[in-house]
């Protein structure tokens, strides 16, 4: 059976996506581009409302060609997402372990829904074929114990339920054999590792830290109430020479009452403190943040609290979002507003951050120092990575996972430029 795998949103789903390549390959099915496809799988997304848009056109594409088509991921596992998907195989987050049953028997003109509130436990230990030989995303915990009134994943991904460690250390000890240079761990919520099973992130980022091989971590996103009660250890961790010097830590708004409806648990003074805390540990290290524009209640003054946030703080990365309302969350009962408010107060924001991204890039311009090269770029380019995860573009004749030594010569508001020092090192 040859498969083509789709993929939609975050590492997690990317994460997903290896599994069931994995399983395939494992039970002698190929893993194929579109055009030489016995079957579809098309693993969704529904966070926000153009992705979900995005990926219900492309099902539909799909299914006008007379494809077989099994539809998994988040989209699935929601009540308005079954809806919209009534004509197709359908398999929920927590049931990638019936992937190939749900292939064959589509395949062979049936139709399967395999749905289950349940949590996977075993995710973990599947075998996965990694679509970039030098980068691991592992999964360390399933769903969150967060209640946030505008997001609809925690109702596709439900409540925390993390990972043995051990399970986590052997996928990474064979990501590292098989070549890994870059660890990512990931899940909806990476600060809350361990709550359920009497262990923390901290605890499991030393053992990580503490094993052999030439290989570096990057955490994934972690939430500022989580990252407060660990907030000591994790500094500490996060200056072990194995850890991108890469905190992203999403804020959503510059205002306590926002953050209040939104139910988000923390402080505006809560982020400042884990931003201020970590910079004074760890010099040049990336901050990561995520803000909200146009949230139902959202005030002027209070869009203005996030663009002073932004202009104080002024992260490395910032992942902007429109507010879109999500089926059955409370934030979508709210009086919503006008969309040109929106995408305005998005345009402003993205205007401010564009001149603070290129101000930033540019204080690393004559740095000297040791990238991996993780990516084939454009127009004869590589790009790489350095201690503190920012992406450096190169010209140059190099295989992915090379680490080679730079020196910056140029930035712009998306990357750094490079040359080459010397040879590869080894």
């Amino acid at each position: 059976m040859n498969v083509c795998i789709k993929t939609y949103g975050c590492s997690l789903n990317q994460s997903d996506s290896e599994a069931i390549a994995g399983l395939l390959v494992e039970s002698g099915h190929c893993i194929v581009e579109e055009e030489n496809a016995d079957v579809f799988i098309v693993n969704t997304c529904m966070v926000k409302g153009p992705t979900e848009t995005k990926v219900l056109r492309e099902i539909k594409r799909l299914d006008r060609l007379k494809k077989s088509i099994v539809v998994a991921g988040c989209l699935p596992q929601s009540k308005h997402g079954q809806e919209k998907l009534k004509k197709f195989s359908i398999v929920g987050p927590s049931q990638i372990g019936r992937i190939i049953e749900a292939a064959e028997k589509t395949l062979n003109g049936g139709k399967v829904t395999f749905i289950d509130e349940s949590q996977d436990t075993e995710r973990v230990k599947y075998p996965v074929i990694s679509k970039n030989k030098v980068i691991s995303i592992i999964p360390i915990n399933s769903g969150c114990l967060g209640a946030c009134s505008f997001c609809i994943a925690k109702k596709a991904r439900g409540n925390l339920v993390s990972y043995q460690k051990k399970d986590i250390i052997s996928q990474i000890k064979k990501s590292v054999f098989y070549g890994a240079r870059e660890i990512w761990l990931t899940s909806p919520d990476t600060a809350v590792y361990g709550k359920d099973i009497g262990t923390n992130i901290v605890e499991l980022l030393e053992e990580v830290t503490g094993l052999r091989g030439g290989f570096k971590v990057r955490l994934g996103m972690g939430n500022p109430d989580y990252i407060l009660k660990n907030l000591k250890g994790l500094i500490n961790v996060f200056k072990h020479e194995k850890m991108f010097k890469f905190l992203h830590v999403p804020v959503q708004s510059g205002n306590d009452k926002v953050l209040r409806e939104m139910l988000r648990p923390y402080s505006v003074s809560d982020f400042k403190k884990i931003v201020n805390l970590f910079r004074k540990e760890i010099p040049n290290i990336t901050i990561s943040t995520d803000i909200i524009c146009g949230f139902p209640t959202e005030t002027e003054e209070q869009f203005n609290d996030s663009l002073a946030l932004v202009k104080e703080i002024k992260p490395d990365v910032l992942n902007i979002s429109r507010f879109w309302p999500r089926p059955n969350t409370r934030a979508a009962e709210l009086n919503q507003l006008p969309g040109s408010v929106t995408k305005e107060r998005s345009r402003r924001l993205s205007k401010l951050f564009e001149d603070i991204s290129l101000e930033k890039n540019k204080k690393w311009v004559g740095w000297q120092g040791n990238i991996i090269i993780d990516e084939l770029g454009k127009n004869n380019t590589f790009i790489g990575r350095n201690f503190a995860y920012k992406q450096v573009v190169i010209k140059g004749n190099f295989n992915l996972g090379d680490e080679i030594s730079v020196k910056i010569t140029d930035a712009t508001k998306n990357d750094l430029r490079a040359i080459m020092l010397d040879n590869l090192i080894l």
